[in-house]
């Protein structure tokens, strides 16, 4: 008996080592493409393969952003466009989350509101812009709503989708020992779908900053989305592309935020 423990203790830990050796090599090599990229960028632009004026390289956008920061404008941009974007990203995520228990809650409702559901999602929300600037008001409340608007109706489909694809033998049951809907809700349905939360908020995280860029192209005064617009308007592209950088590191701190929030949550309930 004890030999075979010792076995499947080896066993297991040779796979434990395995699974860590993969991890490293992954980890490994996703940074090595990273710096082999940026290496193989700073150097074709130095050589004079590609035009550095349209494309920038990696020495101009360390030196924009030396010059941002010495000009005190570096946090000024990016604090105004991450605000705007937690803001945008928390409204969305809760109000759409709250409309689909909404819509799970009535069976009535959703039907009514099913196909309206279904046009708002394939609109454009672009196209609203203009009016949703006249109707706010320009600036950080017009940035907010378009944020909210274009993430809010993904939110309440997926919510609603995860509600509904709750086993309803399980409903059953529960409503045979008494439990009301709002039991029913708060004890089956909502931690069944806590994993469809947290895949909701990582494509909210995209669709945030998408919406927040978006406004801000549209109507600022601040942010990396306004920085981008007026590179472009005073043909400065290596502001263009720092902003752009800027923006691709803020988007994955947030995503790696919801990504440990995952890891927390799959930890509590292994």
């Amino acid at each position: 008996m004890k030999n075979l423990k010792e076995n499947y203790s080896n066993e297991h830990n040779l796979y434990l080592k395995k699974l860590r050796n993969k991890s490293l090599i992954v980890k490994g090599s996703q940074v090595g493409l990273l710096i082999i990229f940026i290496g193989l960028w700073e150097l074709l632009a130095q050589v004079g393969a590609i035009n550095s004026f349209i494309t920038s390289s990696p020495s101009k956008i360390v030196k924009t952003i030396g010059e941002l920061w010495a000009s005190g404008e570096l946090f000024t941009h990016m604090g105004v466009t991450l605000f705007e974007t937690i803001v945008g990203f928390l409204l969305a995520s809760f109000l759409g989350t709250l409309i689909a228990i909404g819509l799970w809650w009535s069976e009535t409702i959703r039907k009514i509101l099913e196909p309206y559901i279904v046009v708002l999602n394939s609109l454009p929300k672009i196209a609203l812009g203009p009016l949703i600037i006249i109707w706010v008001g320009a600036g950080t409340n017009a940035i907010v709503a378009i944020c909210v608007l274009i993430c809010i109706i993904i939110t309440i489909i997926t919510m609603l989708n995860a509600f509904l694809s709750c086993d309803n033998d399980k409903i059953l049951l529960m409503k045979s020992m008494g439990a009301n809907k709002f039991t029913i809700l708060t004890k089956l349905i909502l931690p069944y779908s806590a994993p469809n939360f947290i895949s909701m908020l990582k494509i909210n995280v995209g669709m945030s900053w998408v919406g927040s860029i978006i406004g801000e192209y549209l109507s600022s005064k601040a942010g990396l989305g306004y920085l981008i617009v007026y590179g472009s308007q005073v043909f400065r592209l290596d502001l263009v592309m720092t902003s752009t950088v800027l923006l691709c590191v803020l988007a994955s701190l947030m995503y790696f935020a919801v990504a440990l929030l995952e890891k927390y949550y799959i930890k509590k309930h292994r």
